[in-house]
């Protein structure tokens, strides 16, 4: 059984980091895309941050530059670091597992999610 569990969502001000993890069991993140989906209130799921099995990453315009996806195979831990962050960056956020190598065969798995709120 795949479980995958966020944790390091918080509050903070204009400007400030945080760090998102994503620990799987169940699942190897070595061998398969994941990635960072966001929802803000009344929004639509927003695709934040991926990697694809050959390590390539890709980013949401909005994050560019700000956020860093990375993952620990040793550790089967998924991270999002998150700089310079803004009041739109506002967002329950949610890691996900792919179905298989590649981004676009679509996400199997999905954590609970941790809330992450920038003030202005």
């Amino acid at each position: 059984q795949v479980q995958l569990v966020e944790s390091g969502g918080g509050s903070v001000q204009a400007g400030g980091s945080l760090r998102l993890s994503c620990a799987a069991s169940g699942y190897s993140y070595s061998r398969n895309c994941v990635g960072w989906f966001r929802q803000a209130p009344g929004k639509e799921r927003e695709g934040v941050a991926f990697i694809d099995n050959d390590g390539s990453t890709s980013y949401v315009d909005s994050v560019k530059g700000r956020f860093t996806i990375s993952q620990d195979n040793a550790k089967n831990t998924l991270y999002l670091q998150m700089n310079s962050l803004k009041p739109e960056d506002t967002a329950m956020y949610y890691c996900a597992a792919g179905r298989g190598s590649w981004c676009y065969d679509g996400f199997a798995y999905w954590g609970q999610g941790t809330q992450v709120t920038v003030s202005s």
